[in-house]
């Protein structure tokens, strides 16, 4: 499983790790490179464009360094996704001293319509990052499993 959708300066991709998958996601800010990879995030179940942005969710999460946040973020989206059976496709993330706010866009799983091809079981401290490249794009990625 593997992918890259550009959006411009903001992009997502999906890249192979073993039996996991890597998601990625790159933007001018950290707030983008936050939103992009969870929409890598749901490009691991289904295509993001299948997915109506009609219902926010608001999440909120803390860590004490970019990395963790990544992971809590990552975990919480994961967690909204299989306790209420939604998806998402759309994402407004503000970062700020260690807290995350964001609210996530979705609609419930429609299997006919989504055809959901794995289930997330969470993120992973593998290949955990977030930084800015020499080019000022932010990257933030994980491997999640599957």
């Amino acid at each position: 499983m593997c992918g890259r959708i550009d959006q411009g300066r903001t992009s997502w991709e999906l890249f192979p790790h073993g039996s996991d998958v890597g998601v990625r996601g790159v933007g001018s800010t950290r707030e983008e490179a936050f939103e992009q990879v969870a929409v890598a995030l749901t490009g691991v179940v289904t295509d993001p464009r299948k997915v109506a942005a009609s219902r926010p969710i608001s999440i909120a999460c803390e860590a004490s360094d970019d990395e963790l946040l990544l992971y809590e973020w990552l975990n919480a989206l994961v967690a909204r996704m299989a306790v209420d059976g939604v998806l998402f496709s759309r994402y407004e993330v503000h970062l700020e001293d260690g807290r995350l706010d964001a609210r996530a866009f979705g609609e419930p799983v429609d299997v006919a319509r989504h055809r959901p091809a794995v289930e997330v079981k969470g993120a992973t401290f593998t290949e955990l990052a977030v930084r800015r490249r020499e080019d000022g794009t932010w990257v933030a990625q994980s491997v999640v499993d599957v």
